[in-house]
């Protein structure tokens, strides 16, 4: 299944390009889900009609949806909300206090992703369309599901060892409850679920769309998200720049056109192959399916990448490693970053790197965890990590 995530700063018409996207599929004959999980919720608007928790048909061959993680929590995750609400009474927190506190920061994401698990692996689409956030929580949400893993797999093992030999002493001692197996194999599930999300957002037929205007804080925002996004391991697959004032007579509208023109050629430059869509400044919003349809014919006129759907470009992988002689070379794809904004570090299996605010556990290869870090090099985009083979790991033969 096709999966298109589209991202950009809030107010570069992100909700209207997903929706016009939708509609271009599903006009050519492709049964199309456009799910937003923006908690602005601006989808219904865009469309003009009413969208709800569960996929709402348009019209023919496309439907749309607003992830509602609440119903989710409700559903899913009662017997973890029991338990921490055990532990919050056992050290005296106020009922009314504690129900509050077990509403944990980043749970909508993580169900809002499990949402779009669950439609891509059993829903009827060929295409789902996600319309989500504002740049920052995109990327917070794109992230979550391989950090959150990482700590799950850290904290879990040896949680369940404590539990299982030492519960009865540590609850009489401590006078607070330990999870039950229950609420443990809740964890275990939640685990399972994100790697299953990983592997959706990470397929050879999910990407990223990024959508911006052609003004300079808009172009920084989106080079950043360029840069972040590879960090993580997602494919980018086309660029969106929306409100291209045409040339005109007047000065005021020159100006903007001239102004708008630089940002464009900034932006083709920085994203060099990716294909680069523009829309034209519509002279009203567009709202309803009729003028989506209009905005869709103006985004995707022809057959290129980013111009049909469906078309899944060709990608070098995010992530590689090369033989250099004796020494092994991991390759990180890095466009636009700066050496400056770059930091690596070794924790034992796991390489951190950290890329400006974002950082990404990075597991290593069996045969890169026996050898020692020897450097590293940022070059064209492609940062390159050194490893040099331990002798006191490796047998030589």
């Amino acid at each position: 299944m096709r999966v298109i995530l589209l991202t950009g700063k809030g107010g570069v018409g992100k909700t209207t390009t997903a929706a016009a996207t939708g509609l271009h599929a599903a006009r050519r004959g492709t049964k199309t889900l456009v799910l937003s999980t923006d908690p602005a919720h601006s989808l219904a608007d865009a469309l003009g009609v009413p969208v709800g928790a569960e996929p709402t048909e348009v019209e023919p061959g496309l439907f749309a949806q607003h992830a509602d993680p609440r119903t989710r929590m409700d559903r899913a995750w009662q017997g973890v909300r029991e338990y921490l609400l055990a532990v919050l009474d056992a050290v005296g927190v106020e009922p009314v206090a504690a129900e509050e506190l077990t509403v944990l920061p980043g749970v909508d994401d993580v169900l809002a992703l499990l949402e779009l698990r669950d439609q891509v692996r059993t829903g009827p689409w060929d295409l789902v369309v996600v319309d989500c956030g504002a740049t920052a929580e995109t990327l917070r949400l794109l992230a979550l599901p391989e950090s959150l893993s990482w700590y799950l797999d850290a904290a879990v093992p040896a949680e369940r060892r404590i539990a299982r030999a030492v519960r009865p002493v540590l609850e009489r001692a401590g006078g607070l409850p330990l999870p039950s197996e229950a609420v443990l194999g809740a964890v275990d599930r939640l685990r399972r679920e994100l790697t299953d999300v990983h592997a959706v957002l990470t397929a050879p037929t999910t990407s990223v769309r990024v959508v911006l205007t052609p003004e300079a804080v808009a172009v920084a925002e989106a080079r950043r998200t360029l840069t972040s996004l590879a960090l993580f391991g997602f494919a980018v697959d086309g660029v969106v720049v929306n409100r291209l004032v045409p040339d005109g007579a007047d000065p005021w509208r020159s100006a903007w056109a001239r102004a708008q023109a630089e940002q464009l050629s900034a932006v083709r430059a920085a994203v060099g192959p990716l294909p680069v869509v523009t829309g034209p400044y519509l002279p009203a919003e567009p709202v309803g399916v009729d003028a989506l349809a209009d905005l869709a014919g103006r985004l995707y006129p022809g057959g290129a990448a980013a111009g049909d759907p469906l078309a899944v470009a060709p990608r070098p992988p995010p992530v590689q490693v090369q033989r250099d002689g004796q020494d092994f070379v991991l390759e990180l794809r890095l466009p636009d970053a700066r050496g400056e904004d770059v930091d690596l570090a070794r924790d034992g299996d796991d390489l951190v790197v950290t890329v400006g605010p974002y950082r990404r556990h990075l597991t290593l290869p069996s045969a890169l965890r026996r050898c020692d870090v020897q450097g590293a090099v940022l070059r064209q985009g492609v940062l390159g990590v050194r490893f040099r083979p331990d002798p006191a790991l490796w047998r030589t033969w």
